[in-house]
């Protein structure tokens, strides 16, 4: 039993008492009692056993000891003094004695200090990505003499740099994989490399701004960086050259600590776009056998983002957004998001010709291109243009950026602010195909730019039959836009709040500085390249990962269900 299983067993067991669903069975055996009457402020307890007991361990409340309970929060961190706990053994000294008592409660000492690697362990079971603080000796600068001032002065130098370095390799420790929770500590992160024990967590130190403060604990300092740079979204933005830029994101990041803050009605929206998304791919799964589609399955996260951009674009008065893309994922963008006629799409399934034509749409069901009107809740209307895609990936890009740059030119639009390139990428061509980087070159030519693009990487973590590490040098699929120094913002496919609010930070960023921003949506493909071939026989441990993964939709609506949002009987309609 590890830890993860252990907690797991304990919620369970917790919330079944305080419904008043446990029962006699789960006492069946029990020698041992664990009682906490600290809840309730006692310091220490000595319980009475009840027949059939061998032990009772209590634990006190966790406070400062009694004399140094006036004393300022601040004078306390600063001398290393901390709260403390008192742990009691209450034995039937007919089979336990009294020596193996205090024995038992030495080892609960031990392990509270972090011996034989108690804290790695549990951090390891919980894929919890940081190395746990460790007991260690205090060295507080201004106790140790003379030198206190310039030792204290260097600390301080430490921990900025510490703040720095999270922010640039925060998001290597971020939790962006959803088939993947094992996260490696990374040691430019660990506050023990900067010579930071356990006793500093509670001393304040200058912050330089950070999340609007000038200072803050060091406890406080790590929550605020590891919310916003190592959760379900990862950002790549301290390349940036321009301070401006840079300042921007960094203060609207860790203001909110990437926190998508959605309220009620937000959410619900987003589980029903989640819902539309997966509801027409297994329509067209069960319908249409053996037809290539070019599924969105396990990337339906892409369609509340692009409704974030739509909405808020809408709200803004941008008048058009202009979406280039490629096959995957398209039935379902032209569906659900430009809104084209779902008998139209299952018409190009059955194949029934459109008899005023004489030959046909001259393409493919899914590299066909649609316009439509998107409209928010409070009335607002924003266009949306699909471009068609003969070219079945990423030779489209320049065309729509063609298509943009002559829309506005067409409305006196020399800001570049009323219509927008929105372009949709897989991750392998992204990195793999040179046009890419070709059109992010035209980015800032006067001649050519658009005032910025949204790059959307629907990152499946494959190409075709091709792994990421086979496919490509660089760490991310989205490296080669650092040319530009676009931001990149990366945010795991099975949080789709996050993939929404990225989605309104990335357009946001655009319409204020006109330059190119990048999100990558790191996701799965639940099938085959096309449904047409069997993915396991070349990459067997992903998709034995895949088959066991519950969908996106039922992931967020079970999460909506358990934060009371909604209720079972609106989840199961």
């Amino acid at each position: 039993l590890d830890f993860a299983a252990f907690l797991a067993a304990f919620d369970d067991l917790v919330a079944r008492s305080r419904k008043g669903s446990i029962s006699p069975d789960d006492f069946m055996g029990t020698t041992v009692s664990l009682t906490n009457p600290g809840t309730v402020g006692t310091t220490s307890s000595a319980p009475r056993l009840m027949p059939g007991q061998g032990l009772i361990l209590a634990t006190g409340a966790l406070d400062y000891p009694a004399e140094y309970r006036a004393m300022a929060p601040r004078t306390l961190s600063l001398l290393g003094i901390s709260k403390v706990m008192t742990v009691t053994s209450t034995y039937d000294h007919r089979i336990i004695q009294g020596a193996e008592s205090g024995l038992f409660l030495a080892r609960i000492e031990e392990l509270l200090k972090g011996e034989d690697r108690f804290y790695e362990r549990i951090f390891d079971d919980l894929k919890v990505p940081h190395r746990p603080v460790r007991w260690e000796i205090d060295s507080a600068p201004g106790l140790a003499g003379p030198g206190g001032g310039r030792e204290e002065v260097e600390k301080q130098a430490r921990v900025l740099r510490l703040i720095h370095n999270y922010r640039v390799r925060g998001h290597l420790v971020a939790d962006l994989d959803p088939l993947d929770v094992e996260r490696t500590p990374h040691q430019d992160l660990d506050p023990a490399t900067y010579g930071l024990t356990i006793w500093d967590l509670d001393r304040e130190f200058i912050t330089n701004g950070l999340s609007g403060r000038d200072r803050a604990s060091l406890r406080e300092i790590l929550d605020i960086l590891r919310e916003t740079y190592c959760g379900t979204v990862g950002v790549e933005y301290m390349y940036i050259a321009d301070p401006e830029r840079k300042d921007w994101l960094q203060e609207r990041m860790e203001s909110a600590r990437n926190n998508p803050g959605l309220n009620a009605a937000g959410k619900r929206r987003v589980l029903e776009k989640l819902i539309e998304a997966e509801s027409f791919e297994r329509f067209l799964h069960a319908k249409y056998v053996g037809h290539k589609r070019f599924s969105l399955e396990g990337g339906e996260a892409l369609i509340p983002l692009l409704d974030r951009i739509l909405n808020d674009a809408a709200q803004q008065g941008i008048k058009e957004v202009v979406v280039g893309m490629p096959h995957r994922g398209r039935l379902n963008v032209l569906a659900n998001t430009v809104g084209k006629p779902l008998r139209q799409i299952f018409e190009e399934f059955e194949e029934n010709k459109d008899p005023n034509a004489t030959q046909g749409s001259g393409d493919v069901k899914y590299h066909l291109g649609a316009t439509g009107i998107h409209r928010t809740d409070t009335g607002e209307a924003v266009g949306i243009s699909v471009a068609p895609n003969p070219s079945h990936l990423e030779f489209v890009n320049p065309v729509v950026e063609g298509m943009v740059r002559a829309k506005q030119e067409a409305l006196g639009d020399p800001q570049h602010a009323r219509v927008v390139p929105v372009l949709l990428h897989g991750d392998a061509a992204f990195a793999g195909q040179g046009i890419v980087a070709e059109t992010l070159n035209l980015a800032s030519l006067h001649g050519y730019r658009t005032g910025g693009t949204i790059h959307v990487v629907v990152n499946n973590q494959i190409g075709f039959t091709t792994s990421p590490e086979d496919a490509r040098s660089s760490t991310y699929c989205t490296d080669v836009a650092k040319m530009v120094h676009a931001p990149a913002f990366h945010v795991n496919g099975d949080d789709p709040e996050a993939a929404a609010y990225v989605a309104g930070l990335a357009l946001e960023y655009r319409q204020r500085f006109k330059k190119d921003v990048v999100i990558d949506l790191v996701c799965y493909r639940r099938w085959g390249h096309n449904e047409g071939d069997e993915p396991s026989y070349t990459q067997p441990l992903m998709y034995s990962k895949i088959k066991a993964h519950t969908t996106e939709a039922q992931l967020y609506g079970d999460q909506l269900l358990r934060d009371g949002v909604i209720s079972r009987e609106e989840l199961d309609l």
